[in-house]
């Protein structure tokens, strides 16, 4: 070994240099002690200096950076948020729901998909749009004829639910993602039911402790659904519950309580 290496890494153990001309075969177990520390300093000679990692760009993802906001939602009109006993009531619903599908996750995802579920790849950010939120959603096509309806439900049109044998094949990676996809499609966009659904079902199953660039993520929906509960003209608007809904689990639960309603 080199001698400013041996400077800053002393020997432990009195073992003689290594003459890179011996005859070691490396692939060869050793066969008493001292001879498997001479491999370990030959195997040291012949490493270089200086190593250079081989990273292929196109498998870093686009956003490399957590950008964490600290900007708040946006405060209910009169009469729009929620009471804390409501708020608590959700939590512990949500808590409950979460411990089922940690228990059961095996047991659900072990059930087979129908032939019609063609679950997409993580990284297909459209396809996973359309299969959550429908063609009919994605874009933005009129409603099905009710009478095609009565025939059977097409998911293909209206979005898949998130069933427990679908949600329950998600890992924790493909669980962030795809929130990452949703959340982004609702930045855009008004709130829809199916959107509310998944939402839901991937908060609920994703695992903690978050990961910083998680807390950023889910900050994201409680604000929009803020924005969007802002301009509601009525108290019974349907999407009313549902927005609340996601604003309460978010600071609630996940602990950023500085998104949480205050009572009116």
């Amino acid at each position: 070994m080199k001698s400013d290496v041996e400077e800053l890494m002393p020997r432990l153990l009195p073992v003689e240099t290594c003459d890179t001309g011996e005859d070691f075969n490396l692939n060869e177990p050793p066969r008493n002690p001292r001879e498997y520390l001479r491999q370990v300093q030959l195997e040291a000679s012949l490493c270089p200096d200086v190593v250079v990692a081989k990273i292929d760009p196109k498998k870093l993802r686009k956003k490399q950076s957590v950008n964490v906001s600290l900007a708040g939602c946006q405060a209910a009109p009169q009469g729009f948020s929620p009471s804390l006993k409501w708020q608590r009531q959700q939590v512990s619903n949500f808590s409950e729901i979460r411990q089922s599908i940690s228990k059961h996750r095996q047991h659900w995802s072990g059930h087979a998909l129908d032939d019609n579920v063609l679950m997409p790849k993580q990284d297909s950010e459209e396809q996973w749009k359309k299969f959550c939120l429908g063609e009919n959603v994605y874009l933005n096509s009129p409603p099905t004829d009710p009478g095609v309806e009565d025939r059977g439900l097409d998911y293909v049109k209206v979005g898949f639910p998130p069933f427990l044998s679908i949600v329950s094949r998600l890992n924790q990676a493909t669980i962030s993602a795809v929130l990452e996809y949703l959340i982004n499609w609702f930045e855009e966009r008004e709130f829809v039911p199916q959107l509310g659904r998944w939402l839901y079902a991937l908060l609920a199953c994703l695992e903690k402790p978050l990961l910083p660039e998680a807390h950023s993520l889910i900050r994201q929906p409680a604000r929009r659904s803020s924005e969007v509960r802002a301009n509601l003209e009525s108290q019974e608007d349907e999407r009313l519950s549902p927005l609340n809904l996601m604003i309460c689990l978010v600071a609630r639960y996940f602990d950023q309580n500085d998104l949480a309603d205050k009572e009116d």
